[in-house]
């Protein structure tokens, strides 16, 4: 930018110093007048160029950085799902039923029996009680989850929806 901008300056001041060489001063004004706007539309270039490069630069690094955020909750679930039934409960699980109730449609608080019905359907007996909400263990809460095979089965049949 600097370079430009000196060169700009030297370019105005050249065509005013040949100019004054000349014997039509009446020109000066003129000649000056479009260095100057030479001078001009060069920064003016030299911005919008920088400008369109750091805006693909920003995009690129949102990019990768929603790639990284991703990557990080998708290991701390898989991790949870290893972990005990309590952090099943606490995390895995409403998670899981948010996503059953935005693939079927299905609401809790319209109609518990066709929830239960279509998450029984969808999972099975053995993996619904997995993704039911109100499974939520008030003891044994120590004990193991059911582990990262539950939770693939789970999101296989969530994906076919």
């Amino acid at each position: 930018m600097t370079k430009i901008v000196a060169a700009g300056f030297l370019l105005v001041a050249g065509v005013e110093l040949l100019s004054l060489a000349g014997a039509d001063r009446r020109l000066i004004l003129i000649m000056s007048g479009a260095a100057l706007a030479c001078a001009l539309l060069m920064v003016r270039w030299y911005l919008i160029r920088q400008s369109v490069g750091d805006a693909e630069e920003q995009r690129a690094d949102d990019a990768a950085e929603s790639l990284r955020r991703w990557l990080s909750r998708t290991e701390t679930l898989i991790s949870q799902s290893e972990a005990t039934r309590r952090d099943w409960d606490r995390h895995l699980r409403p998670t899981l039923a948010r996503q059953y109730e935005m693939a079927t449609g299905q609401k809790r608080s319209k109609d518990r029996a066709a929830y239960n019905a279509t998450g029984k359907m969808l999972f099975g007996a053995d993996l619904w009680p997995w993704v039911d909400p109100e499974n939520v263990a008030r003891d044994g809460i120590e004990g193991p989850g059911p582990g990262r095979e539950a939770l693939d089965e789970i999101l296989q049949r969530l994906e076919r929806v």
